[in-house]
């Protein structure tokens, strides 16, 4: 049976025993002591309701039936009625699944009335039609500029093995550093492809780590590219421990500090690194000078192969992943990501995760 029928059925039910139960009240207060017994009434009886000069326990049984077959009928008309403008929304919500099963994630409810159970249902089904469409437009834009990312090398590669076969007398020393060189741009986008995906997966397990540590490993990597830039690292902070993945916490941190690095001034530029604890988080921040940007440009960085604004390809400038990298492996942290430009220039990045539960 439908939802709608069981509620009728359950309408008719309850409005049927509180009748009966009315009723019976109403004999054993009202008619007990009368010298008339209860009997089966018959068809003359039924007659006897509608005459004003009949009254008393003669024709209580009839009445009484008449009555609770007037309550069976109003509470399946009722009911069934009652339970269709109840059920209404769960219609609308149920249209809206089967187009989004369809592939429509364009269709929203919005679904009007009190807050009630329904609408709360609406509202985030909702919520959740936007994130989905969303989610899906952005893996449909990283598929395509994935795609034209891998394509670039590929064809600078055929490119290069035309002119080989058409110049035999081309010298293949610099003919081979060159397809060395595009075929490890092509390894390193590869590689980020599979790091990006692989950091947005959720581990249920997590170790215990401390960011500040983190923080001076990845410094230590990175110092001597640094100073060969002409970039000076400062670190400062606590002690900030969370719990999460070592490899993508350091990850996540090298790719903000090499982000720092190259995105930088061209002599005499500095990266901060710093951290903190908070009562239920801890921050590490990552600033860095360099050119001016802009708030709506800052906010576009972490999407898949934004460089920002005449941000030139160059041997150490990335295949355009690092930022978006990070941010999911921050989200896989259950912590956020902030992007802010500096007043003088420069970038500020800002990581906050839970911190760690101290033991009791």
């Amino acid at each position: 049976m439908s939802v709608r029928i069981k509620l009728t059925l359950s309408y008719v039910g309850f409005l049927m025993i509180a009748g009966t139960l009315l009723l019976v009240a109403a004999w054993v207060f009202l008619m007990r002591g009368t010298p008339n017994t209860l009997v089966i009434p018959d068809l003359s009886d039924f007659r006897r309701v509608f005459d004003p000069h009949s009254f008393g326990p003669v024709v209580f049984v009839p009445a009484a039936v008449l009555v609770l077959g007037f309550l069976l009928v109003f509470g399946l008309v009722g009911g069934w009625i009652l339970a269709g403008r109840v059920l209404a929304p769960l219609s609308r919500i149920t249209d809206a699944t089967r187009r989004a099963a369809k592939g429509s994630l364009s269709y929203r409810i919005e679904l009007e009335g009190p807050k009630d159970e329904f609408r709360e249902l609406a509202d985030s089904f909702d919520a959740m039609l936007a994130r989905l469409e969303v989610h899906v437009a952005e893996q449909q834009r990283f598929a395509a500029n994935a795609s034209h990312e891998l394509r670039t090398p590929l064809a600078i590669t055929q490119t290069l093995l035309d002119v080989a076969r058409n110049d035999p007398n081309r010298d293949s020393g610099e003919l081979d550093d060159r397809l060395r060189a595009v075929n490890a741009r092509a390894i390193d986008l590869t590689e980020a492809l599979l790091l990006l995906s692989r950091a947005g997966q959720r581990s249920n397990t997590g170790e215990h780590v401390d960011l500040s540590l983190i923080a001076e490993e990845a410094t230590e990597t990175l110092l001597p590219f640094a100073e060969k830039r002409g970039v000076t690292i400062e670190t400062s902070g606590d002690i900030a421990p969370t719990v999460g993945s070592h490899a993508l916490l350091l990850q996540m941190t090298t790719n903000l500090l090499h982000n720092g690095i190259v995105h930088n001034l061209p002599e005499s530029g500095t990266v901060q690194v710093s951290t903190a604890i908070g009562p239920e988080s801890v921050m590490l921040t990552v600033e860095n000078t360099g050119d001016k940007l802009s708030s709506q440009l800052a906010s576009t960085l972490t999407e898949p192969f934004q460089r920002g604004t005449e941000r030139l390809r160059t041997d150490h400038a990335g295949v355009g992943l690092g930022l978006a990298i990070v941010k999911s492996i921050v989200q896989a942290h259950d912590g956020t990501l902030t992007l802010s430009p500096r007043v003088a220039g420069g970038l500020r990045v800002a990581v906050q995760l839970p911190a760690a539960r101290r033991s009791p």
